[in-house]
């Protein structure tokens, strides 16, 4: 697993082996920060990497001009990694070791907004893109302008969205897919595009 673009480029990141993690492979975190790049969704912007696993994502954004990272990752061994893969290139960065959800509630709490918010469950526990929507929706965390990204199966729909945190993007790549919401009023909900690559 190695960071693809930016400050660190080529650095390699430790991995999980024989855990329930599933880095993102390469094509696909080039697509989604291809999307966020032309949506000036990058540079500068707060992000959280929910289900962050060893960090893969929220590194990517961090050597490629992310101004801040807010980890969730409740898995204990791969908090762990994601602790020693921060420290290997010397990133400061917030983890909170505590479900997703917990965890957006908690930053709430305090006030933060992210620009990018990404949620990447385990494939097989699909209620739990519902929960970190529905938090997401009903509270402050996204910023004006912000956008949420959703890491999925192809073949899962985890839905148009929830409140007036509607997708507005799906793409398709290999196996993998990434749905794209954003706040918008009801009247002016654009129909969810497929891009198939």
């Amino acid at each position: 697993m190695r960071v693809i673009a930016g400050k660190f480029r080529s650095r390699t990141l430790q991995a999980l082996d024989g855990l329930e993690t599933r880095p993102t492979y390469d094509r696909l975190k080039e697509t989604l920060f291809n999307v966020l790049h032309s949506a000036g969704k990058v540079d500068e912007c707060r992000w959280a990497d929910l289900f962050a696993g060893t960090g893969a994502i929220g590194i990517e954004a961090l050597s490629r001009g992310a101004a801040s990272v807010c980890f969730a990752e409740k898995n204990v061994a791969a908090a762990r990694v994601l602790r020693t893969n921060l420290a290997t290139l010397a990133l400061e960065a917030t983890l909170a070791e505590r479900d997703a959800a917990e965890a957006l509630r908690q930053w709430e709490k305090i006030g933060l907004q992210f620009d990018v918010i990404f949620l990447d469950p385990p494939y097989r526990m699909h209620g739990a893109y519902a929960e970190a929507l529905r938090v997401i929706a009903r509270g402050e965390l996204l910023a004006p302008g912000g956008i949420v990204v959703a890491e999925h199966e192809k073949r899962f729909d985890p839905g148009e969205g929830e409140g007036t945190l509607r997708r507005y993007r799906l793409l398709k790549q290999g196996d993998s897919a990434l749905s794209f919401y954003r706040h918008t009023q009801a009247q002016d909900e654009e129909t969810s595009r497929e891009v198939n690559e």
